[in-house]
């Protein structure tokens, strides 16, 4: 089993920046592909990002691509998100995701694992 916390929103003005953490327990964390998913209201659950277990590979959502960056550290079990250029539109509720499936995801049902969410509030 994997548990999730985030941790690093909170309300920015738009262009700036935020940086968000995910902190994993449990020994097999190294095993398991990570995500980050964002939830506004109104709105269903939206892909943000994914990495996969090493961290050799990374996919973006269109909207963010060229303004947030996914990483991990294995040794401390963690992933992050970073966000720059922040918008209004960003918005939102998010998630840090983990699944055990080896292969690229951007959907919801195949993560087995969440975190209960961080705000991220973007002003104008």
């Amino acid at each position: 089993q994997v548990q999730l916390v985030e941790s690093g929103g909170g309300l920015v003005q738009a262009g700036g920046s935020l940086r968000l953490s995910c902190a994993a327990s449990g020994r097999t964390f190294s095993r398991y592909a990570m995500g980050w998913f964002r939830q506004a209201p109104g709105k269903e659950r939206e892909f943000v990002a994914t990495i996969s277990r090493s961290g050799g590979s990374v996919y973006y959502a269109d909207s963010v691509k060229g303004r947030f960056t996914i990483s991990r550290d294995n040794a401390k079990n963690t992933v992050n998100l970073q966000m720059n250029s922040l918008k209004p539109e960003d918005t939102a509720v998010y998630y840090c995701a983990a699944r055990l499936t080896t292969y690229y995801s951007a959907t919801t049902k195949d993560y087995d694992y969440w975190g209960q969410g961080t705000q991220v509030t973007v002003s104008s």
